[in-house]
């Protein structure tokens, strides 16, 4: 069924529901219906109609063969890092590591694990790297001759793929942790080099009854964002 098919939410309750969800039941997703959404998507708009995005979508045994591929690149602790950028800026100051900081606590404040429980820390911080449960896995990338336009466009893309998986009753989380076993991904997904990974989307149902999916994420206020002038 097409995705214009069942337009119930309007634009700002699509926005009001997306969040990202951080633990998904096992129900398999229709492809079908994930096309219908990814055709939709295209609307997305792009400088000079470039549309740099490219994605690679998984389920089933690829998916599981990511999960491995990855997995033992992590058992190799720091030397099994192969960044394709920084996730975030070094040197990170204020307001935004303040943001950051705190978005990481309210989410180990939910599940009931405290700072001084580290072990419960990383194992949770792991369940990334398995999409929380989600049967799909969508990983972004696109040409390494894009620049910061393009780069934008592709996030512009994915806004609107999250917004049109809420309008369908599924959920996603964008997992840029991927990242940073990018030349494992690229390999597994049999990307050339000329591609870089820009992030991965988990895309399923979600948990609803999981206390991670409910606690509220914060925003910073209005004006703390907006500049008005002439007004």
């Amino acid at each position: 069924m097409p995705v214009t098919d069942t337009l119930s939410l309007s634009v700002t309750e699509t926005l009001n529901r997306r969040r990202s969800v951080r633990a998904f039941t096992d129900r398999a997703v229709d492809p079908a219906l994930l096309r219908d959404i990814f055709t939709a998507a295209q609307r997305a708009p792009s400088g000079g109609n470039l549309q740099p995005w490219q994605a690679t979508v998984l389920t089933g045994e690829p998916w599981q063969a990511m999960k491995d591929a990855v997995a033992a690149r992590i058992a190799m602790g720091r030397e099994g890092h192969e960044p394709e950028y920084d996730i975030y800026p070094k040197g990170l100051t204020e307001p935004w590591e303040a943001r950051r900081f705190g978005v990481g606590e309210g989410l180990y404040a939910a599940l009931g694990i405290p700072r001084e429980d580290k072990a419960g820390r990383l194992a949770r911080f792991m369940e990334n790297y398995r999409g929380f449960g989600a049967p799909v896995m969508l990983f972004l990338h696109c040409s390494r001759i894009m620049g910061p336009p393009q780069w934008s466009d592709m996030g512009m893309w994915l806004q609107s793929v999250m917004l049109l998986l809420v309008e369908a009753g599924l959920a996603s989380c964008p997992q840029e942790c991927w990242a940073m076993y990018g030349a494992t991904v690229r390999r597994t997904l049999a990307l050339d080099d000329g591609q870089i990974l820009f992030t991965g989307l988990a895309i399923g149902y979600a948990d609803e009854d999981a206390a991670v999916n409910q606690w509220p994420v914060p925003r910073a206020p209005l004006d703390e964002v907006i500049d008005w002038q002439g007004f």
